[in-house]
């Protein structure tokens, strides 16, 4: 069985997403991340177990806009919880026993110099239409970038944004605080769907919490999503699994309704 998962704010929890949606007690935590010396990211102890049986008994696949850098900071996945395959930077990488598979890496280009315009481009058509970004822009490599906003658009802001962005091969999502620009040609669907045919099986479980993850969901034969996430309030999704629990409890809820779709080890 292969189970696919998007990871912040699907299964682990930065303090802030925390804060925002619902904030636990740190006794009940597993440490997950430490970044320049600060614990940053966590699961709670009984998703932790859930996830390391899920990983023992199917083909757990990490699926994360994480760049790959910002992935290998997850202390779980050195040496705590098993996977073959790992997706990063939105599925512009997928990571085969820790290196990058090249041929997949040639296809992604390829693709973004035929269907997607450039970044300087797409920001001057903003600028032209005049769209302004309250916050600190990042990049991710040249593959894509993102703000950290101080204040957040309307409805009608972000809908003029995504329309804007398609006619060039881009789209958004906000997460959290996190407004995502990233490219049409990379896709966490994609990738996904390179590696279930490489090994010939489906993916019978996946769970996300934004627009960017149903590229992937759309490939599951179950689909969790945890009931704060930004596909709770998408109007063109069916047939997903929605949590009763908000935050942190419910990536627990989630991996613990995984774990019961495997079969009993013999």
């Amino acid at each position: 069985m292969i189970f696919a998962s998007d990871l912040d704010r699907t299964i682990i929890y930065s303090k802030r997403a925390m804060d925002d949606l619902e904030k636990q007690p740190e006794g009940q935590l597993k440490l997950v991340e430490i970044k320049d010396g600060e614990q940053v990211a966590f699961m709670t102890k009984e998703a932790f177990i859930a996830l390391k049986r899920i990983s023992q008994r199917s083909l757990f696949i990490p699926v994360t806009t994480r760049t790959t850098d910002q992935f290998s900071r997850l202390s779980i996945f050195k040496n705590e919880i098993e996977f073959k395959y790992a997706i990063t930077t939105n599925g512009a990488v997928i990571l085969e026993h820790g290196k990058p598979v090249e041929g997949w890496t040639e296809y992604v280009k390829n693709r973004l110099r035929m269907e997607s315009a450039l970044e300087k481009e797409l920001l001057s058509i903003f600028q032209r239409e005049g769209i302004r970004f309250d916050g600190i822009k990042k990049q991710a490599g040249n593959l894509f970038f993102y703000f950290i906003l101080n204040s957040f658009p309307s409805t009608v802001e972000l809908q003029l944004m995504n329309d804007t962005a398609r006619k060039v091969g881009w789209r958004i999502s906000l997460q959290g605080r996190k407004l995502y620009f990233i490219p049409l040609a990379i896709s966490k669907g994609s990738a996904l769907e390179y590696i279930c045919q490489t090994e010939g099986a489906k993916a019978i479980a996946g769970a996300g919490d934004s627009i960017l993850d149903w590229d992937f969901l759309q490939n599951c034969q179950y689909r969790f999503v945890p009931n704060h996430g930004e596909l709770a309030k998408a109007t063109d999704t069916s047939d997903l699994i929605f949590t009763k629990s908000r935050g942190i409890c419910a990536g627990e809820e989630i991996l613990q309704q995984v774990l019961e779709l495997l079969p009993l080890k013999v």
